[in-house]
């Protein structure tokens, strides 16, 4: 069956409303229900009680739950509301800080205008939008947004942005004859399409397609289609909580069954095996997470960036590809001109001089010759028209004043049959007509060109010097004008007949510049281990072009068009995403299958863009990274991450943060199972040597609660290094318990336990179980506040200055220290705490043989970085 585009304009009204007039009343009613609204079907979103409770989702959650309430129904209440609020202050950090992303976007889908134009029998009215159905005749102009899409009728110079479907930066000059073969969207110009709009001139078009069956419609089916991925930190800690649970919960049930054969009644055997699992299970682990994170979030929107899902934070920090839209992405998505040529003379734009006769002339007809305007920083008009005004107003040459100067005439405008406009305006040299237009079609009209000397014959030298400087242009990716003119007799109106016989005064290269940013991110991305990818809707010559000049293409085979996709398979696309790195005339589904064949290699893919034809990608993608500025809203509400400035320097800043949040998370970990597994050690040979049980219960939450959880949070806001940029990212299925770090955690564990089973010796040299017990506990707890500058870093840090840069560290340790001092020595909290009164000597035995762990740790990691283990 034929498309639209390839039906005249009469077969295309028959097909949809079964004659050639405007739809009447009664026909607008039926296609109405038939078609429906033209509005996009928004997915339900989730209320705060849901997100809430989503948060008690995580396994390690589910298990204390289950402790907990297992713990109320024996009688240990207390142990059961520690629990309790522990989870419940964890569940409510994440719900406040996914609401407030959220409300901070204020995202909602308005792609199309308010109120549209349409022909009605006969009539031509305003209505709402939401209201226009398949078959109305819809009237555009210059401002419009395209409210559906269709098939145009009439076209009057009609030129339309269509860079938030397409990526293509270039405003479309579109026609009303049909086309032949298969095109693709953004090659489709006898349509229009809803969310684009409309730059130049005016037309009417019918209305083939509106809300879900719209191109953006579609869009939308991808992005409800399009799962969002786990980052790999959530991953982690899944499988991590997972297997921790299952082990500690096995161990637990060995020391409960020991317990009992032991003789120890059943419910105190079991009360403990709680506490201990309690202890062991690092609770704080997800709040602990969720505050880091939460920080890492306020550090990013100091720095332009919005995080609207917490774990992006940390996923930023993991990603291997980055596939960037080109367009007001690495972009600045607005025309500059590059260069002009006159006098056979490339002249760059920085070196453009108003003193030069010629260059000042070439200036002079591309304001006058010109139909856009730029009053205090707002532009109207074409693209291309507006650079060139842009580059008189960098000059000291205003648009007005030249305009003021040499008022327009008469003028034949723009047509894209013609690919030519012209202006007649009083010069100096007498009446003037000023033409622009494609160079191709301007040389064929040549007969004279203005040279340094004076107006000369147009030679075959001529022209071939042109059209050589002109594919020079044309193979860097430049939109290239062509100027001439000509003498007329004052006062006659101007006909198609003079736009011949023209003097050719020179050409002017325009182009989407790259960001200033751009090159120097693409070349940190680059050191980080990152490979950049620009996937874009342009064409693949002016895409390569700009992905040269910010390094992101090196040869032209890395580039290719998404023709080549179409023929391939999944499979084949795996092998075939390893050697490109620019994509160009690529649509929504080829996006999403890009990002997809990557991630299939094993790769953490980020997305950028800002066009709604980003979204579905920028969902599909691990991390989707949308523009702020320039991004459309439903970009916007796909993504992970929105820029606020529209850097794409500020994603490296993300990815340096990512990094320093992931290594600070896994050093918060790091802190807690070293320390709970030195508890583990202790309880167990206590155990097996048929000792008494060295911790009450109370003091594995005493120090679950405080000692734990300050230093951990304190080590997740450790300052970040920008030493990580120049880390290679860590692999996708690489687990956080390497077996390093379990060496690092046992071995670690191991030094603070038999600290700890010294101390209790100690206390238990008369046979005094509390006194045993009371220094045991003293000397874990403190040894664990000591240990927290031990996990720092990988590296010996005592007594450098990085061992002293972390304030919250200092104030952690403090506080726990005071904490463990007051529950020791003061006689009112002995009873709640199970403890006994220690003498001074007991006391500074406790505190010494718990910073024993910072030495013996500190030398232990210098050894292991002399013998590279």
């Amino acid at each position: 069956m034929k498309k639209y585009y390839q039906m005249a304009k009469s077969e295309v009204r028959k097909e949809i409303n079964g004659g050639l007039k405007p739809l009447t009343d009664a026909q607008v009613k039926e296609h109405q229900e038939k078609y429906g609204p033209n509005e996009l079907a928004e997915g339900k979103k989730k209320t705060v009680p849901q997100i809430f409770l989503e948060q008690f989702k995580d396994f390690l959650v589910i298990i204390l739950i289950i402790a907990a309430t297992v713990s109320g129904f024996l009688g240990d209440a207390e142990s059961a509301i520690v629990i309790l609020v522990v989870i419940t202050i964890n569940a409510i950090l994440g719900t406040v800080q996914t609401v407030k992303a959220e409300q901070s976007l204020n995202s909602l889908k308005k792609l199309s205008g308010p109120e549209a134009k349409v022909r009605r029998s006969g009539n031509v009215v305003k209505i709402p939008s939401s209201e226009i159905t398949v078959g109305d005749e819809v009237l555009l102009e210059a401002g419009d947004c395209v409210p559906a899409d269709g098939r145009i009728l009439e076209n009057a110079s009609l030129k339309i942005d269509e860079s938030a479907l397409t990526g293509e930066s270039l405003g479309v000059e579109k026609t009303h004859t049909k086309l032949e073969g298969d095109r693709p969207l953004g090659d489709q110009t006898n349509m229009v399409f809803s969310g684009s709009f409309v730059t130049y001139g005016r037309g009417t078009y019918l209305v083939t397609g509106v809300g879900m069956n719209t191109e953006v419609g579609k869009i939308a089916s991808l992005l409800k289609s399009t799962s969002e991925k786990k980052t790999p930190l959530q991953i982690n800690l899944d499988k991590f909580g997972q297997k921790l649970s299952i082990l500690i919960l096995v161990f637990c049930g060995i020391l409960f069954g020991i317990s009992v054969f032991r003789g120890e009644s059943i419910g105190n055997a079991f009360l403990f095996a709680v506490a201990l699992a309690v202890a062991a299970i690092p609770e704080a682990l997800s709040s602990i997470v969720t505050i880091v994170l939460s920080f890492g979030t306020q550090k990013m929107a100091r720095e332009h960036a919005i995080i609207r899902k917490l774990q992006a934070v940390e996923g930023l920090g993991s990603v291997s590809i980055i596939c960037s839209d080109k367009t007001g992405t690495l972009t600045q998505n607005k025309m500059t001109v590059e260069d002009y040529y006159t006098d056979e003379t490339r002249i760059s734009a920085e070196n453009i001089d108003c003193n030069d006769g010629m260059q000042y002339r070439l200036l002079k007809y591309s304001i006058l010759c010109n139909d856009s305007t730029n009053i205090n920083g707002q532009e109207i008009g074409d693209p291309t028209e507006t650079a060139l005004i842009n580059i008189g107003d960098k000059l000291g040459v205003t648009a007005s004043s030249v305009r003021e100067q040499y008022p327009r005439t008469d003028e034949i405008p723009f047509d894209s049959d013609r690919k030519l406009m012209s202006t007649a305006h009083m010069l100096e040299d007498g009446y003037t007509m000023v033409t622009k237009g494609a160079v191709d079609v301007l040389l064929d009209r040549m007969t004279h060109i203005l040279k340094d000397g004076g107006i000369q014959p147009f030679t075959p030298e001529d022209r071939k010097a042109i059209e050589a400087q002109n594919q020079e242009f044309s193979r860097g990716g430049l939109r290239v004008l062509a100027f001439a003119c000509k003498q007329l007799e004052e006062g006659r109106p101007l006909t198609l007949e003079d736009e011949k016989d023209l003097t050719f005064i020179g050409l002017i290269s325009m182009m989407d510049p790259p960001r200033e940013e751009s090159a120097q991110a693409v070349s940190e991305c680059i050191r980080a281990g990152i490979k950049p990818i620009m996937i874009t809707g342009d064409h693949r010559v002016t895409a390569a072009a700009i992905a040269k000049r910010i390094g992101i293409l090196k040869e032209e085979r890395e580039a290719c068009e998404g023709a080549v996709i179409e023929t391939m398979d999944d499979e084949q696309l795996k092998d075939f995403v390893e050697g490109i790195s620019v994509y160009a005339r690529v649509s929504p589904e080829h996006k999403i299958r890009i990002v997809r064949a990557w991630q299939e290699k094993g790769n953490i893919v980020a997305m950028t863009g800002d066009g709604v034809n980003d979204a579905p990608a920028l969902k599909q993608a691990d991390i989707g990274v949308a523009m702020g500025i320039t991004g459309s809203e439903v970009s916007k509400d796909a993504a992970s991450m929105v820029l606020t400035d529209d850097n794409f320097a500020t994603i490296i800043k993300a990815v340096e943060n990512g990094r320093n949040v992931y290594k600070n998370i896994k050093n918060s970990i790091q802190f807690l199972l070293s320390g709970n597994f030195g508890a583990i050690l202790a309880v167990l040979y206590a155990s097996i040597m048929a000792l008494p049980v060295p911790f009450a219960p109370v003091h594995l939450l005493f120090i679950n609660l405080l000692t734990d959880s300050l230093p951990a949070i304190a080590l997740g806001l450790e300052p970040h290094s920008s030493e990580v940029m120049d880390e290679k990212p860590r692999p996708m299925n690489e687990s956080i318990l390497t077996k390093d770090f379990l060496s690092k955690i046992g071995l670690e564990g191991l030094c603070i336990g038999i600290m700890t089973m010294i101390g209790f010796y100690i206390g238990y040299q008369n046979g005094d179980a509390l006194l045993a017990s009371t220094m045991a506990f003293g000397t874990l707890c403190i040894s664990r506040l000591f240990h927290g500058y031990n996990c720092k870093s990988d590296r010996p840090l005592l007594f450098t200055k990085r061992f002293f840069n972390n304030k919250y560290l200092f104030g952690a340790f403090f506080i726990g220290l005071f904490l463990m001092t007051c529950v020791l020595m003061i006689p009112g909290l002995h009873g709640i705490f199970k403890v006994q009164t220690l003498t001074l000597t007991q006391l500074f035995t406790v505190y010494g043989l718990a910073f024993l762990n910072l030495p013996v740790i500190q030398f232990l990691k210098w050894v292991r970085g002399k013998l590279g283990i």
